[in-house]
């Protein structure tokens, strides 16, 4: 299983692929976690410390690698690379593991003037497109705002996209956004997940400004959440009965859209 969870920062989408994550994890078998947002949050939704955070080293900065497999030098245009480089082995050498998930952290990668930072978007992409497309694993992504490392081609192994929206107007245009962005490439299998509703205005906003789109459930907004953040918790160590039986509607609806 393969799903990418976007949405504008700040809606709580790291905070729900790291559920998603760790509730796999426990049924047993490998699950990657893939954070391909440059404000990387996954690791802490996680509840993996500040302190072991500092360990991890993101893809975009492991520039040894970088130039080892795409045969080029990192900041210096006009080369000739491998548009394939190989990085079959990546997900397995430098991953970091956490409560039976392991986690790569694609990290930023810098622009400089008018040109692009070729060899590491070269290598990102082929990474991407092997986890998705060559690995047995189940596969979290938590992605930016959009969908910027995901093609064509590669959306062809996503199973599932979770788009998560808050009740306000800037996250409601940017799943507009990602909505008409995945049509583009193809994605078919599109939901979206509610998230921080306090009340039953703060649903019917977001229902009526998304009309005709499947929502998997709707989260509350929850202060366990919030301290959970805070504290360097995980949600799963902090979920009350009433998160606990809207993750379960949401793992369920999952696993029914699978069948």
């Amino acid at each position: 299983m393969k799903i990418a969870v976007s949405g504008k920062g700040g809606v709580g989408k790291s905070t729900i692929a790291g559920v998603l994550a760790l509730s796999l994890a426990k049924q047993g078998g490998r699950v990657l976690a893939l954070d391909s947002d440059p404000d990387a949050n996954l690791a802490s939704a996680l509840g993996i410390t500040h302190a072991e955070q500092e360990k991890i080293v993101p893809i975009s900065k492991q520039i040894e690698l970088i130039e080892e497999r795409t045969g080029a030098k990192v900041s210096q245009y006009g080369q000739v690379f491998k548009i394939n480089p190989d990085v079959s082995d990546v997900a397995d050498k430098y991953a970091y593991t956490h409560n039976g998930v392991s986690l790569l952290v694609l990290g930023a990668v810098r622009v400089g003037g008018g040109g692009c930072a070729c060899p590491e978007n070269t290598f990102i992409r082929a990474l991407v497109t092997d986890l998705v497309l060559h690995k047995n694993e189940t596969l979290i992504m938590d992605m930016e705002a959009g969908i910027e490392h995901l093609g064509r081609a590669t959306s062809q192994g996503v199973d599932m996209m979770i788009v998560v929206v808050e009740p306000g107007q800037r996250s409601v245009d940017c799943a507009n956004t990602i909505l008409r962005m995945t049509k583009e490439i193809g994605l078919k299998k599109v939901v979206l997940v509610g998230n921080k509703v306090a009340n039953a205005a703060d649903e019917a906003f977001i229902r009526s400004s998304l009309p005709g789109q499947e929502f998997l459930t709707v989260l509350p907004y929850s202060n366990a959440i919030r301290s959970a953040d805070r504290d360097g918790f995980s949600v799963l160590d902090v979920m009350d009965n009433e998160l606990s039986l809207k993750f379960n509607e949401l793992f369920t609806k999952i696993g029914e859209m699978q069948k």
